[in-house]
């Protein structure tokens, strides 16, 4: 009966507004309240544990770097670089959002800077060389996806500290999904704008192109040390993160000059405010962890599994489903930390591998931040773009579907989509 009224009261305050994090906590701390055979102790004391976590540092870094690059214009010279390489191709500029989110994905891990930085800059000027606002805004918040698939990636971050996977295997393991969105999008983009005869650039000089590589190349350097560093084992992601954070921090402040020592205070304001809204969820989720422990989900959920599924594909469809479901109303995180180790024990009797299941989770995931209520990348996309939610969610319709098409070729054909990485380091597969 308890069970029953916390759901509802989950529901509920879901329903009425109260941020996911609140909801959580409140749940968790009115669930443990009930059941005379935990300490109230516990809510804090998890809660507490949940975050004290070597990896977890690397969120509050990986923010950093990205909030850094964006006060740092490394942004606008990530675009000016994607526009001479994609400019030439009709519909350009939206060859460019999409290139440059590809890009900034391999140094923020998370999509909603890339959302803020990039969609700041490209969404006006779309509107200016005549694309319509629902292209721009749909374009935008569509390829801000890349930014937890491309690794780095905060949730694969999170999913790692969760079932002990390879942070590593992980990140080698979004790549090639990751640029298969990314070139899916493009096609689309690019048979829109023939249909919409949207404008394309005159194709750079030589000269040119190499005076902005120049220009771009200690920014472009940072994924390559990120990705680079974590892959060969030479340091972990958190030491990663703060490496990418000090890195940027150098490069704008004396290589591009464009952030000021006086500029700083605002940047980390911004980091922590950003920051301890994913790791208080964290905290919340880990607290209401401990309750459904309690009351077994995960025993319950592996004994449906096994008892009602009869094959690994149709697990897969229904995690897919799920999680598709979940991600329209919670964020990644919290999402990962409640059900991840409930289907975990189900998935392991299937023989799926964690690192399997974990870009199928995250890719699953990151299509919840273009679908409403949730929906954060859309909802700055659509406020960017002064663009109603109701016709923002129809112009990014395309591009969801075209990450549910490699989503599910990489949840049926794992081989295909791991080959690239089994071949870069073998060893962490």
């Amino acid at each position: 009966m308890i069970a029953i009224l916390l759901i509802g009261l989950f529901l509920i305050l879901m329903f009425i507004g109260v941020p996911i994090a609140f909801v959580i906590g409140i749940v968790a701390l009115l669930g443990i309240l009930n059941v005379p055979y935990i300490p109230e102790v516990t809510v804090p004391v998890k809660m507490l544990n949940g975050i004290d976590s070597f990896v977890l540092l690397a969120v509050p870094l990986f923010i950093l770097a990205a909030n850094l690059m964006n006060s740092g214009k490394i942004s606008q010279k990530l675009i000016d670089l994607a526009l001479t390489i994609v400019g030439p191709i009709r519909g350009g500029l939206a060859h460019a959002n999409i290139l440059v989110s590809m890009i900034f994905a391999g140094v923020s891990g998370a999509a909603q800077a890339d959302t803020a930085g990039v969609g700041k800059i490209l969404i006006p000027n779309m509107k200016k060389k005549g694309y319509d606002t629902e292209t721009a805004v749909g374009v935008t918040a569509a390829s801000s996806t890349v930014g937890v698939i491309i690794p780095p990636s905060i949730p694969m971050i999170i999913f790692a500290g969760l079932t002990n996977a390879s942070v590593g295997a992980l990140f080698l393991g979004g790549i090639v999904p990751g640029i298969l969105i990314g070139l899916g999008m493009m096609a689309f983009v690019y048979f829109m704008a023939i249909k919409k005869g949207y404008p394309r650039y005159e194709r750079a000089t030589i000269k040119k192109f190499f005076k902005l590589v120049l220009e771009t190349l200690p920014a472009l350097f940072t994924p390559i040390i990120i990705i680079g560093g974590i892959i060969s084992g030479f340091f972990t992601a958190t030491e990663a993160a703060a490496v990418a954070s000090l890195y940027t921090l150098l490069i704008s402040m004396f290589v591009y000059k464009t952030i000021k020592v006086k500029d700083l205070p605002k940047i980390l304001t911004d980091t922590l405010a950003l920051s301890s809204l994913s790791l208080f969820a964290l905290a919340a989720a880990s607290a209401l962890g401990e309750l459904m422990s309690y009351y077994q989900l995960s025993v319950l959920a592996q004994d449906f599994f096994i008892n009602s599924i009869g094959t690994k594909w149709l697990f897969i469809i229904i995690i897919i489903a799920f999680f598709l479901f979940v991600g329209t109303f919670m964020d990644a995180i919290p999402a990962m930390i409640l059900f991840v180790p409930v289907i975990l024990p189900a998935a392991t009797h299937f023989g799926i591998d964690p690192i399997h299941l974990g870009i199928i989770v995250v890719i699953t995931l990151a299509i919840g931040l273009i679908t409403p209520p949730y929906g954060l990348c859309l909802l700055l996309s659509a406020k960017i773009g002064e663009l109603s939610i109701e016709r923002s969610l129809v112009a990014v319709l395309p591009y969801i579907l075209i990450v549910l098409i490699v989503l599910l070729f990489v949840a049926f054909f794992p081989e295909v989509a791991f080959y690239l990485p089994k071949l870069i380091n073998p060893q962490l597969f």
